[in-house]
């Protein structure tokens, strides 16, 4: 058995870092001693991360590119700039994201492709991108922003639980596929977490019957991070996402039931 990973000194790239889980594992990252180029659209709010560090953390060692991460040509840069001024590239974590609310029947077009561009082809497409760096970094590893809705769909949610089931079936295939070059896959199934994500929808809005305590992003971050030392295979943090995720698996009646069919 490997001994645990050492994330002081790794080299990070991670997306969706403006906000959220994205934001909170970057200052993960850089508090247990990584380094880590930080990316999303927003650039003034990367531009705040590295002020906003715990005392004791280095500021020299968080970067930002600001960038639209389904652009190719953006996903292109990102691994190039990680290349060079990090001098490599050891974790990729793939945590931007969004959803949209509705009925299929009355989505506006092209909404569900928007969904599944951002939530599952850019991280496909830049973790193929960073694949020859990965190879050649030091104890590599990815990891997959997933949502325990990938496990079990709701109604008016569908864009976003295709894409996230999608993201759960390409953690188990990469798994597979990149253990003989000695490269992780970690799959963070996420339950309610405090975030942005109802303030960004593509379209509609929160449901009336949605809701459970949200875990803190902070909180989420620091079981990613442990889940990295331990090379975990899949995190779930939080009681209530482990319990959906076991019905989802062995009793999906128990979760239609309390969700009926709504399109409220």
């Amino acid at each position: 058995m490997k001994a645990r990973r050492q994330l002081a000194g790794l080299r990070a790239l991670v997306t969706g870092a403006s906000s959220g889980v994205g934001r909170a594992v970057a200052t993960e990252l850089l508090t247990r001693g990584g380094h880590v180029l930080a990316t999303a659209r927003r650039g003034d709010r990367l531009a705040d991360l590295a002020a906003s560090l715990p005392p004791g953390s280095s500021a020299a060692r968080c970067i930002s590119a600001a960038g639209d991460i389904t652009d190719p040509r953006f996903r292109e840069h990102v691994v190039r700039v990680a290349s060079e001024r990090l001098g490599g590239l050891d974790l990729v974590v793939t945590a931007a994201g969004g959803g949209a609310i509705g009925a299929l029947t009355t989505m506006p077009a092209n909404t569900f492709r928007d969904v599944l561009d951002l939530d599952l082809l850019a991280p496909v497409e830049l973790v193929q991108i960073a694949l020859p760096h990965l190879a050649a970094g030091r104890d590599p590893a990815i990891v997959l922003i997933g949502s325990i809705l990938g496990y079990h769909p709701l109604p008016l949610h569908a864009a976003y639980c295709a894409a996230k089931a999608g993201v759960v079936a390409l953690a188990g295939s990469l798994r597979a596929e990149l253990h003989p070059q000695g490269i992780d896959v970690l799959l963070a199934s996420l339950g309610p977490t405090a975030s942005e994500f109802w303030d960004t929808l593509l379209t509609g809005e929160r449901p009336t019957w949605s809701g459970g305590r949200p875990m803190s992003a902070k909180t989420t971050a620091h079981a990613i991070a442990d889940a990295l030392e331990r090379r975990r295979r899949e995190v779930i943090p939080g009681w209530r996402a482990k319990a959906f995720v076991w019905a989802a698996r062995h009793a999906g009646w128990i979760i239609d039931a309390a969700i009926p069919r709504r399109t409220d």
